[in-house]
């Protein structure tokens, strides 16, 4: 993740800029103060010396930085900057000779004058060491908001791209199971209202529950419960279907929809015609959280698949990318005439 230097649309708040450079006097009013044992001087040096800091901290961080530092104008930069430094330096020698005391520099031993190497050195390196005070402070509160708002992006890229899949999960089902239903209706009328009522607590199930990021495990599996009652009113005694659920599963919360994409494909792609279905399904929740998911079918090797394959398990790839990162691990195996899938999350 690649942060601006200097962030400009980053507003520091008006009180923080008082707060910082009132303590930042208040040090500077004590250190001095200490130093010369006379208060008085330090007082008036600091009044005459801080506007200048404030001038030049802002001139740097404000126009400088982003005008020329972030459009790689190197040496415009270094050329407004010492400018600028020898500006500073003239102003504030004349000011403190004229406002504060004819000694310009008595931190010196010996020959106090201005305009000299030591004394102009000693003032522009003041004057960088506040620069790059402040400065540090300001990149680092603009490295904590870019921090910030990239992750509170990608925390809202993940929300909207679970949102989207979520949402594709629900036109697909609901396709497969119109489907189901219309073939019913052409053979078996009388039970066209028990599919109906399978569908609508199925489509309550999709359009209320399944809105949340997560839901309760039993909820999920009732859910997938009332799909294979649809199928069985379609397969008669050709469906055979086992249902075991081993561990302690009454309070555990898992995504909603995620596991009918493989019940899905058990129907859709296992044996059909006059050979029975048989599907076998588990749940098992170990001691240390772990959901073990499996699901296999019969098929016959022999027949081609001519049905497009759907959007079905594409999806729900991405969302267990998405969801438990590095956190499940997801196998397919076909072997013999079984068809074998075991999904492990962490909970």
């Amino acid at each position: 993740m690649k942060l601006p230097l200097i962030n400009t649309s980053y507003k520091i708040p008006i009180k923080y800029h008082f707060i910082f450079w009132g303590g930042y006097f208040i040090l500077n009013f004590i250190r001095w103060g200490s130093y010369f044992n006379d208060y008085w001087y330090s007082i008036k040096s600091n009044l005459v010396e801080f506007p200048l800091h404030i001038i030049i901290v802002y001139f740097n961080i404000y126009y400088l930085f982003p005008n020329f530092i972030l459009k790689k104008k190197y040496y415009m930069f270094f050329l407004y900057f010492i400018s600028s430094l020898i500006v500073l330096y003239f102003v504030r020698t004349g000011f403190n000779y004229l406002l504060v005391s004819e000694k310009i520099w008595p931190e010196a031993e010996g020959i106090q004058e201005a305009f000299t190497f030591n004394h102009v050195i000693a003032v522009v390196l003041g004057e960088i060491y506040v620069i790059a005070f402040a400065s540090t402070i300001k990149l680092m509160l603009d490295w904590m908001y870019e921090k910030n708002r990239v992750d509170s992006l990608q925390a809202m890229q993940l929300k909207t791209e679970l949102q989207f899949l979520k949402a594709q999960i629900q036109p697909h089902f609901f396709f497969n199971t119109l489907n189901n239903l219309y073939a019913l209706t052409l053979t078996d009328n009388k039970q066209a209202s028990d599919v109906v009522l399978k569908l609508s607590k199925i489509m309550e199930y999709i359009l209320y529950d399944a809105k949340e990021p997560k839901v309760k495990l039993l909820k999920e599996i009732k859910h997938i419960q009332n799909y294979i009652d649809l199928e069985k009113l379609r397969y008669d005694d050709k469906l055979i279907v086992e249902f075991t659920i081993q561990g302690a599963i009454n309070n555990q919360k898992v995504p909603p929809l995620l596991f009918l994409s493989f019940i899905e494909n058990c129907f859709k792609h296992g044996s059909k015609e006059n050979e029975n279905l048989e599907i076998l399904i588990a749940f098992e929740l170990t001691p240390n959280n772990l959901l073990r998911f499996s699901v296999s079918n019969n098929y016959n090797p022999a027949v081609k698949q001519t049905k497009k394959h759907g959007i079905g398990n594409k999806n729900l790839e991405r969302r267990l990318e998405l969801l438990f990162k590095n956190k499940y691990t997801l196998s397919k195996v076909r072997k013999d005439d079984k068809y074998m899938v075991d999904l492990t999350i962490q909970l």
